[in-house]
């Protein structure tokens, strides 16, 4: 779970305007995406990803896929672990969607936000 105590090891809510992936090549990381269910329950599922937005809709889709996971609403929390170098992101379902309707900088970001748009249902 991630320290929110210490600013300087996380980021707490709000849109990450640095996550833009530009045209530049971005290193895939692994990330672990979880959240608590409304019955106390965290669920958890590691992805590779270039971007925190892009590991949360991964993570969304893995979980709802997997059967296992208890329905998430547009303001559920997500929790995003990177392993290297470890940081710690949280955002909502929410977020993830405006992101995918947000305008891209790139032809590649618009068909990156396309197909997580789809997976995210």
């Amino acid at each position: 779970m991630c320290d929110f105590s210490n600013p300087t090891s996380s980021t707490a809510l709000g849109e990450n305007k640095a996550n833009v992936i530009g045209s530049t090549v971005v290193a895939a990381r692994t990330c672990t995406v979880s959240f608590r269910g409304p019955s106390g329950i965290r669920h958890s599922v590691d992805v590779t990803a270039e971007s925190v937005y892009e590991a949360a809709a991964l993570g969304v889709s893995a979980l709802k896929r997997s059967g296992w996971a208890e329905s998430m609403a547009p303001g559920t929390e997500l929790e995003i672990q990177v392993r290297e170098p470890p940081t710690c992101h949280r955002l909502s379902v929410r977020q993830i969607h405006r992101w995918c309707d947000g305008v891209a900088v790139s032809p590649d970001e618009t068909l990156k936000k396309r197909r997580l748009k789809q997976l995210l249902g």
